[in-house]
């Protein structure tokens, strides 16, 4: 039985102004007239029904989250209690998964699950749909945690990376992880794509519940303490809201680690399906150089069109106001309503800290 968790907690400070944490990136029209959320759901909804389909989110976003997916049940919708970071979330939605169907199951059938970015953009949809399902037979079959691994197409320094043990990375094959790497340095990452053994890591995962719970019960024994506690709130048949409050005294005991710090880099079972499906995760605005097409001078502009005099290389979104830019070159400048943001692209990782800083 093939289901999937979408994540869907992030708080939408990298592209703050466009996003809050009401409404966050995944939240928004940015490509085309379907929230992000929405596409990603859209996207897999030929290979997994959408009663298998959860989302896992906050209590800030629960609400516009049911608005947008309406046709996911509303039960799906998985309220966190708290951020505890993606160890605890994938596993907390996990159960919850494998309280539904467990009952359901035929004999010797399993769960599979497929955990997916809201935000990310694949504009090879077929292509991603055959590895999802190539990688959930895997894990079904063999045990094992399957990743999607990114053929890289440049020596990018924002991207974790992912090491296999084959010599030649051979696309839609199931390869051997030799180990995860985190963001490198501009030249760590130029040897990491001429040696031709490196993936750009996704974060997309797939795996059984049987497979995952024994990952937690040896590498995290102290989340799977927590997880046996949280059983018993199960059995209540409390969803949503209800659930969240009852399990809000467990969820603070969870230490805030991510499923790649607590599981994936000291797993043994881990293997990766090499693919290009045309994926860019969208992690700040200097995306839009690489999405949308530039005027002839190189500018990225959406919304108003602008006034511009020997300017280059912006990326430049204003919902009503026309922009005038004069000798000015890489920067982003983002009008959303009240709000203007202006900064140089190679300071857009730090726009979480100037949303921080007290007024």
């Amino acid at each position: 039985m093939l289901t999937a968790i979408i994540m869907a907690g992030g708080s939408g400070e990298r592209f703050w102004p466009l996003s809050t944490p009401e409404r966050p990136k995944q939240l928004l029209k940015i490509f085309s007239d379907k929230s992000m959320i929405r596409e990603t759901v859209d996207r897999i909804l030929p290979i997994i029904d959408s009663e298998n389909i959860f989302v896992a989110t906050n209590i800030i976003q629960a609400k516009e989250i049911e608005k947008e997916l309406g046709y996911i049940p509303k039960e799906n919708i998985i309220i966190e209690p708290a951020f505890k970071d993606t160890a605890a979330a994938i596993g907390y939605a996990s159960l919850i998964i494998e309280n539904k169907f467990k009952d359901k199951l035929k004999v010797g059938e399993k769960i599979e699950v497929v955990v997916l970015a809201s935000d990310h953009l694949i504009k090879k949809e077929d292509d991603f749909r055959k590895a999802i399902l190539e990688g959930a037979k895997e894990a079904r079959e063999h045990g094992v945690i399957v990743t999607l691994g990114i053929k890289p197409t440049k020596p990018e320094t924002g991207y974790g990376y992912i090491e296999v043990k084959e010599d030649n990375i051979e696309l839609n094959s199931i390869c051997k992880v030799k180990r995860f790497r985190e963001k490198p340095s501009l030249e760590v990452a130029e040897s990491y794509l001429a040696s031709g053994k490196y993936l750009w890591n996704s974060g997309m995962f797939i795996f059984t519940t049987d497979t995952i719970f024994k990952n937690f019960e040896v590498l995290m024994e102290e989340h799977t303490e927590i997880f046996n506690q949280i059983k018993e709130e199960l059995k209540t048949g409390a969803v949503g809201e209800e659930l969240s409050n009852r399990v809000k005294k467990y969820f603070d005991n969870f230490e805030k680690i991510s499923i790649d710090f607590g599981i994936m880099e000291y797993s043994r079972n881990i293997r990766v399906i090499p693919v290009d499906i045309d994926w860019n995760d969208i992690g700040s605005f200097n995306a839009f150089d690489d999405i949308f097409s530039k005027d002839e001078n190189g500018n990225v502009v959406r919304g108003k069109s602008i006034r511009n005099l020997d300017s280059k290389d912006n990326i430049i979104i204003s919902d009503d106001v026309e922009v005038s830019v004069l000798g000015v070159q890489d920067l982003v400048i983002v009008k959303e309503k009240d709000k203007l943001l202006i900064t140089k692209k190679d300071r857009t990782q730090d726009i979480k800290k100037l949303i921080n800083l007290k007024k």
